[in-house]
């Protein structure tokens, strides 16, 4: 009899102007991370409303990663500094709603750092694979 291991399901929104050009390199360059990494490339990281975290919690995600260009390198001159401020107080809902702090994560990524994103993607993984399933806004009715 075989023992399903737990693998969760992780949701990245990657910027498309760095992150989602660093997460190409990384497998451009053959760089390992694990396939439960949904990606969902958008122009900007300013563009991930709180309410596409808090959907994809709703929606069976076990952890979520937002990934935009480093600040001042916006392609859109500050739009990574209105997603700073604004994942500030998403993570503080999250925190009222009951939901773990290291399940939601921001990072900057250069288009030239696929191994950054690998390295990135793997240790979240391994961080919301140790937290286990998240049941906190699940809806039953997005279950298989």
């Amino acid at each position: 009899m075989q023992v399903n291991e737990y693998k969760p399901l992780i949701v990245a929104f990657c910027c498309n102007w760095c992150s989602y050009a660093g997460a190409d390199l990384a497998g451009n360059n053959r760089l390992n991370y694990p396939a439960d990494v949904k990606i969902i490339r958008v122009p900007c990281s300013c563009r991930v409303n709180p309410m596409f975290i808090l959907r994809a919690f709703q929606r069976g995600a076990d952890g979520v990663i937002i990934c935009g260009c480093h600040p001042g390198d916006c392609h859109y001159t500050s739009g990574n500094y209105y997603t700073r401020r604004r994942m500030a107080l998403l993570f503080s809902m999250l925190d009222y709603l009951g939901i773990e702090r290291e399940r939601t994560r921001l990072e900057w990524v250069s288009a030239a750092e696929g191994a950054k994103f690998a390295a990135t993607m793997n240790d979240f993984v391994q961080t919301v694979a140790a937290l286990g399933e998240n049941k906190r806004l699940e809806d039953l009715r997005c279950k298989k």
